[in-house]
């Protein structure tokens, strides 16, 4: 098992990662024109790491997200829930068309980021597994209408963090350190039309015909863990899945 520590010599700030890059893109033109929801939700302060998942800074999620910035090496922190009904069905959502990165593709149940608040932080893997997990409770909530209470923080598991690296479009994109979290309960769905335009359960079988379908999209992080590990962990769902949680190790699909 490998540690990474965090200097305590400066206060980790956004104004450290203009001193780590200095030539950050930090303008908003390629804002206009989106939805303003979505726009105002660019704000948010993301946790920017090294590559091994050592906060170094916070930057918005507009700075984050430019493929500019990405070129350069930012690279920020992420979970991705899957979370399954008493069926072993799979949550989808398709992602909402007024998204500014991957509108209208099909992902996982929720993808979002940490922020760089005291409840989603973390130096060290239990305390960022911890941050990673109350950051898709907050999530789950808003782009789902799924109830904390639904989603109790000791029932999901922690399985690994990929490192990946996709463009949406020539503007916009995603270098991250995902978080995998798994969870299985039975939820009540109210989505938020904002952020999510349809939802779907399916078994495993069914999500690999929805991939044989040339008219549906797919997110790039979604698609790189379907074709590495997802099928594995799901059939280890109700037993084995222990020998797949708590990875110390980052999965590099660069």
């Amino acid at each position: 098992m490998s540690t990474t520590t965090t200097t305590t010599a400066q206060p980790i700030t956004a104004e450290t990662i203009l001193r780590l890059f200095p030539d950050i893109d930090t303008t908003s033109e390629a804002l206009s024109g989106h939805d303003e929801e979505q726009i105002r939700l660019m704000d948010e302060v993301c946790i920017v790491t090294d590559e091994n998942d050592a906060p170094i800074g916070t930057a918005s999620k507009k700075i984050c997200h430019l493929m500019t910035n990405i070129d350069k090496g930012l690279l920020h922190r992420a979970f991705s829930v899957f979370l399954f009904n008493d069926k072993n069905e799979l949550l989808l959502q398709q992602r909402a068309s007024e998204k500014i990165t991957f509108p209208d593709m099909w992902t996982n149940t929720c993808c979002s980021h940490p922020l760089s608040i005291p409840t989603e932080t973390g130096a060290n893997l239990v305390d960022s597994i911890a941050g990673a997990k109350r950051a898709a409770q907050r999530k789950l909530d808003h782009e789902l209408g799924i109830k904390t209470e639904q989603v109790p923080f000791e029932d999901f598991r922690f399985l690994t963090r990929i490192h990946y690296k996709a463009p949406s479009d020539g503007k916009w994109g995603e270098h991250e350190i995902d978080y995998i979290l798994f969870i299985k309960a039975n939820v009540d769905l109210n989505p938020n039309e904002n952020e999510v335009q349809a939802t779907q359960y399916v078994t495993a079988d069914g999500l690999k015909k929805l991939f044989e379908d040339p008219s549906l999209k797919f997110t790039p992080w979604f698609k790189l863990i379907c074709n590495s590990m997802l099928f594995e962990w799901w059939e280890s769902l109700d037993s084995g899945l222990e020998k797949y949680t708590n990875e110390q190790e980052i999965r590099r699909m660069l």
